[in-house]
């Protein structure tokens, strides 16, 4: 079965459109082109603001005029995640889908489906001819993945409406009226670099096998995360042998749960089998603790050429034990919300950049500012005494909940759950009305519910 034959015809026809346009954040000219030709083919007032965001207009059908006009929101950016096996540009190449039972998911990269979905759906409406239906204005704004661009970048009086649906969540049969704040921590290691010994065995050890994540909507799963894991190894390494670090990575993106990490050391020659020992007790350890919810989850261990040089000893255990120390999952869980992850925080990625700089990005959340603050503080600390640089970037507001919402109670006459979210959406303006909904997505970007069974 294609993507293409899956019911609603016209939403997943959408869909599958959209997954062939490039879209990555700061980079959705083709598909807000594709949106700007859409309007333009059915005869739809629009217009675009300058930092990209986009709003096409649909009439009123005849007899529903007076109704109170409403803004469906979705954003058109993607986040680009592969598995390291795949071949793909994801500024040229589209993404290939495959109807897996229930689910549609990518081969080997992200799905988009956050928030091509929405997207479509929105496509869906505005060309429809069938729904009798009031002003419906459609919203579609930019780098939503990376900053929240588009949505800072908004002017008051960009859109008319006063009732606003957001289509960015992830849980069908249950809709949102309040989301988490966040920012992100960096730690920022320099170092110095020094000759590989040459009497060394070198090794280069990998973790992958992960589902990965979002680090706001999964976090509450108790998903592995390739850089915690590969950080015990190395800590294990660190306090048992005497030992070289050549290379460490892990991660890419600040929003989600990293799938696969990779590092390459070295030990004295006569220490080369105790490593293997320590690796697959390692691997054994984590499969079993994960055997429920990252059941595929491996290390590999294989022998590779020894390095011309690695980072000073002073750095290469500063940066494993402050890795080891660094907390990655739920810090609380709130005391309104039965069942809400209040504060969390992502131990995202590791980089090794130019210049002798390993580069560490975190991701704090929480319902609460302050906790916000205070946990991102708490991870900035704890890496200053590792002897790095730290920073903050790209703070967002939450949007507190109003269960008394007038479009809320409109929407409850339906049976659905309500809950406050886990994800950042948008900076809510108090004068809306706004809840968020939509198509049930699982493992953050990789898979999108299609109920074909």
């Amino acid at each position: 079965m294609k993507i293409t034959d899956l019911k609603p015809t016209i939403v997943w026809d959408y869909f599958h459109q959209i997954t062939q346009i490039p879209r990555p954040s700061k980079k959705e000219g083709k598909i807000l082109a594709y949106l700007i030709d859409f309007a333009k083919e059915h005869k739809l007032e629009y217009k675009q603001d300058k930092v990209g965001n986009l709003l096409i207009k649909k009439p009123a059908t005849p007899g529903y005029e007076k109704l109170r006009s409403v803004v469906l929101q979705s954003h058109v950016d993607m986040v680009c995640e592969k598995n390291s096996d795949v071949n793909i540009n994801f500024e040229t190449d589209p993404i290939k889908t495959v109807v897996d039972g229930d689910w549609v998911r990518a081969e080997g990269t992200t799905l988009g489906a956050d928030n091509g979905i929405g997207v479509a759906a929105e496509l869906a409406i505005l060309a429809s001819n069938d729904i009798e239906h009031g002003p419906i204005e459609c919203l579609f704004t930019v780098d939503e993945e990376t900053g929240m661009t588009g949505a800072f970048g908004l002017k008051a009086g960009f859109f008319d409406s006063k009732i606003l649906l957001n289509l960015d969540s992830e849980d069908e049969g249950e809709m949102f009226i309040g989301c988490a704040g966040g920012m992100g921590t960096m730690a920022k290691f320099t170092y110095k670099t020094q000759d590989a010994p040459k009497d060394y065995q070198y090794f280069k050890v990998q973790v992958d096998g992960l589902k990965g994540g979002h680090s706001g909507g999964d976090i509450h799963i108790g998903l592995g995360n390739a850089n915690k894991i590969l950080a015990r190894f190395l800590y294990e390494i660190e306090v048992q042998l005497e030992w070289v670090l050549a290379e460490i990575k892990g991660g890419n993106l600040h929003n989600a749960i990293p799938r696969e990490a990779l590092a390459v050391f070295g030990v004295p020659a006569k220490d080369k089998e105790t490593v293997r020992v320590m690796l697959n007790e390692m691997n054994a350890a984590v499969q079993e603790e994960l055997a429920k919810v990252d059941p595929k989850v491996k290390f590999t261990l294989e022998s590779t050429d020894a390095p011309a040089r690695c980072i000073d000893c002073d750095t290469k255990k500063n940066l494993v034990r402050a890795l080891m120390a660094c907390h990655h999952g739920v810090i609380g869980m709130s005391h309104d919300i039965e069942g809400l992850v209040e504060t969390s925080t992502n131990l995202a990625s590791v980089k090794m950049k130019e210049d002798n700089v390993i580069l560490v990005e975190t991701s704090q959340r929480s319902s609460v500012n302050s906790l916000v603050r205070e946990i991102s503080k708490e991870v900035a600390a704890l890496f200053t005494l590792a002897g790095a640089e730290t920073s903050f970037r790209d703070p967002y507001p939450g949007w507190k909940p109003n269960p008394d919402s007038a479009i809320l109670k409109q929407l409850s006459i339906h049976t659905v759950s309500c809950s406050a979210v886990k994800l950042p959406l948008k900076p809510f303006t108090p004068v809306w009305s706004a809840v968020s909904f939509w198509s049930s997505i699982r493992f953050g970007y990789g898979e999108l519910r299609s109920y074909t069974a």
